[in-house]
């Protein structure tokens, strides 16, 4: 078994990623994080890995999961969940189907099922894989939630013989979306899964202590029509819930995104940044990722992984929005891997501060330093030994060299009946206690914290005991192979230079230890990338006249739009602009060169929870009826939505797909800013909404080719049943 200790190599050799106590070290760790990498990650093994997953195995190895697919253009035949296995998260090797042998997938599975979305985890000693089931033989045509496990990450997988979550018949007929499974462990040890998708919701329910069933009812916590793709992270109090929206497969027109909403319970509510609830009618959420006008679009489904400095990372797909396909120009959509650091900024996660995806070299992640105790066991003492590739003893295990500052030193612990297992940094020990029950920081001097761990933890398997020092500050965090945050934390402030001195490894009693690992605490990312600013008023049209300014034409004139009290008053059309029918009005007038932002407040009162598909008003960047982008606050079935969609040939037809920001409010403010690549001469409009006109949020970025000059203006179409009316302030132009 090949087990792998970063300590042991880190504390031996001088080409490693650690605090640096020497110009040796200093220098290795250096170089080790200006490595670099670009996305895809997993175009060394896949063209298409959509849905992924990571975790790091017990064999120091990361592990990844995604849903059946071909991996490669002209291959044809789906893999059942393909694995990627990487020794550093950004170069991927095809590790085999994790459902490939016939008693790894559920006897209640469709022979043409297919099997999407893997979550794994490890849980009790063992790696449990949770999936959609697309089809089942015991309710034709209705999915379940499927759970297979096994003893290493690569398997072999053995199937339960029952759904975790069995198909669900939906009131609207057929059977609810039963997918996206995605499990956590609380603090107490409860274990939850949730699960869903637009037809139905997102749900949690409790599990069994194994994990393998469902216990109790279950409670909706996304609204329908809204979000799927569910993942859940516990960080300082709260619960994150993250979750993708809009249309996962559109090819070249694919909005895919993420969102998050926080909660003080697993169970929830959970609510954005502006206090709006993920179950409401005007459904909130606070954006995570989008697509930001380079080659990515689609970025969606993500799980979270953690590098061995601490920072976090957002694994999940994306679009390639210039090779959009599998095997062009149309069949399965192209979705390969991605990797970008994720921060924590006042409390909200977004990647790149905001950047969103990368397609440029980036940092890597923090994974150098990794090595066997079995082939380098020399620093052990005689009280230790080397045991099946992992170190088994008591006492203390220290290296010579020295550590300063900011760093993060972390181990899997088992301890025996009694004993405790720690891991020692200068004359600090964090303890994972099975005798106490308890996580204990130690610092000597009667410095001492420590936590209640679960009742019911199973000391008999591997726990992830992580210690970071920060500003004097120590924290040991208790989590289940480094997965969903931790299950429980213990902080200690201490004097001066408590945590400088040796790393080590230490046990009360025979303590078994593995895959430890110590690095430079990473440096956390406090500020946002600055949003667009809308510069000089240039142009308005308030409205106050008998009709529009000097400036607007029409296409298809819509005879019924008057303009009174200071408004365009636009009876919402029972029109559409989408596909080939092109029937619905659109009221233009030319943009200015260069950089602008237009702005509109509009008021269309579209009610709540009632379906009124899908009248719509706002904003449109127009270059002709088949190739234009709409921001509109929009009635989806009973959600009340802002959509940002874009419409465009590809291929001999048409593809449209759209991108949600922001929750709508009676009257709202929607901007679109426009930019041009100043390297392909593209036309770029990003889109933001507000509730208020004071506080924006921003989303995703569509393009137009360098030759296309779009024309601005309003739209107020999708239905006329029941009669509703468009009601627009002002049009508002401004440039830098």
């Amino acid at each position: 078994m090949f087990r792998r200790s970063a300590l042991a190599l880190a504390l031996t050799l001088p080409a490693i990623a650690l605090p640096a106590l020497t110009a040796s070290a200093a220098s290795a760790a250096s170089t080790q994080r200006a490595a670099t990498y670009t996305n895809p990650v997993s175009s060394g093994f896949a063209d298409t890995f959509a849905d992924p997953t990571v975790i790091r195995g017990q064999d120091g190895y990361w592990y990844a999961y995604g849903t059946s697919d071909p991996l490669r253009s002209g291959e044809g035949t789906p893999h059942r969940v393909p694995v990627g296995r990487s020794s550093d998260l950004t170069t991927w090797t095809f590790a085999g189907d994790a459902l490939g042998a016939a008693n790894s997938r559920p006897p209640f599975a469709a022979a043409d099922a297919s099997y999407w979305a893997p979550d794994v985890r490890y849980l009790d000693g063992r790696y449990v894989m949770y999936y959609t089931v697309t089809d089942t033989t015991t309710a034709p045509g209705g999915s379940a939630i499927g759970v297979s496990t096994a003893p290493t990450p690569s398997g072999p997988w053995t199937a339960e013989p029952q759904p975790v979550i069995a198909p669900r018949p939906g009131g609207g007929g057929g059977y609810l979306w039963t997918f996206d499974p995605a499990e956590f462990t609380d603090s107490d040890g409860t274990r939850y899964l949730y699960y869903g998708s637009y037809y139905g919701g997102v749900y949690v329910t409790r599990l069994s202590a194994d994990g393998l069933h469902a216990v109790g009812a279950a409670t909706m916590v996304a609204i329908d029509n809204k979000y799927e793709g569910t993942y859940v992270v516990h960080r300082d109090g709260y619960y994150y819930l993250f979750a993708s929206s809009a249309n996962c497969c559109a090819g070249p027109t694919t909005g895919y995104s993420v969102s998050v909403g926080r909660a003080t319970s697993p169970t929830g509510p959970f609510v954005d940044a502006n206090g709006v609830a993920l179950t409401a009618s005007r459904v909130g959420g606070t954006p995570v990722v989008t697509q930001n006008g380079n080659r990515w679009v689609g970025t969606g489904h993500n799980g979270l992984v953690t590098d061995l400095s601490g920072q976090d990372y957002l694994v999940y797909h994306a679009i390639d929005r210039n090779s959009p396909y599998l095997d062009q120009p149309y069949g399965i959509n192209r979705r390969p891997m991605l990797l970008d650091r994720l921060d924590w900024i006042d409390g909200w996660p977004t990647v790149r501060a905001g950047a969103g995806a990368s397609d440029t070299p980036q940092p890597a992640p923090v994974t150098a330093g990794d090595e066997t105790f079995a082939t380098r066991p020399g620093w052990l003492p005689s009280s230790w030994q080397v045991t099946d590739g992992y170190a088994t003893g008591t006492g203390v295990a220290y290296r010579d060299q020295r550590v300063e500052g900011d760093v993060r030193v972390e181990a899997d612990l088992r301890p025996t009946a009694g004993a405790a297992a720690g891991v020692v940094v200068g004359s600090a020990t964090a303890w994972l206690d099975r005798a106490a029950g308890l996580l204990v920081v130690d610092a000597g001097a009667g410095r001492r914290a420590a936590v209640a761990l679960p009742a019911g933890l199973d000391y008999g398997t591997w726990h992830n005991v992580a210690v970071e020092v920060r500003h004097g500050q120590l924290t040991a965090a208790l989590t289940e192979a480094r997965q969903s945050g931790p299950i429980v934390s213990v902080t200690l402030t201490l004097p001066p230079n408590v945590t400088e001195g040796r790393l080590g490894i230490a046990g009360r009693g025979r303590a078994d230890v593995d895959n430890v690992s110590a690095a430079k605490l990473y440096r956390p990312v406090t500020r946002t990338v600055a949003a667009p600013r809308t510069g000089h008023l240039v142009y308005a049209d308030e409205f106050t006249g008998s009709a529009p300014g000097p400036g607007w034409s029409w296409v298809r004139r819509d005879n019924a739009v008057t303009v009174a009290g200071g408004q365009l008053n636009w009876p919402v059309e029972n029109a559409d602009l989408t596909g080939t029918a092109n029937s619905a009005g659109v009221l233009l007038r030319d943009a200015p060169a260069g950089d602008y932002t237009v702005e509109t407040k509009v008021t269309l009162d579209l009610g709540e929870n009632t379906v009124r598909n899908y009248q719509q008003a706002g904003l449109v960047a127009y270059a002709n009826d088949d190739d234009f982008v709409r921001l509109c606050q929009v009635a989806i079935w009973n959600t009340r939505q802002i959509e940002y969609g874009h419409e465009m040939p590809y291929a001999g037809q048409l593809s449209y797909g759209g991108v949600t920001l922001g929750t709508p409010a009676t009257t709202t403010w929607l901007r679109l800013v426009h930019t041009t690549d100043p390297k392909t001469g593209e036309h770029r409009f990003r889109a933001a909404s507000s509730a208020d006109g004071r506080h924006w949020t921003w989303s995703g970025v569509w393009t137009f080719p360098a030759d296309v000059t779009p024309r601005i203006g309003l739209v107020a179409h999708g239905g006329a049943q029941p009669a509703v009316t468009a009601q627009f302030d002002y049009v508002r132009i401004y440039q830098p």
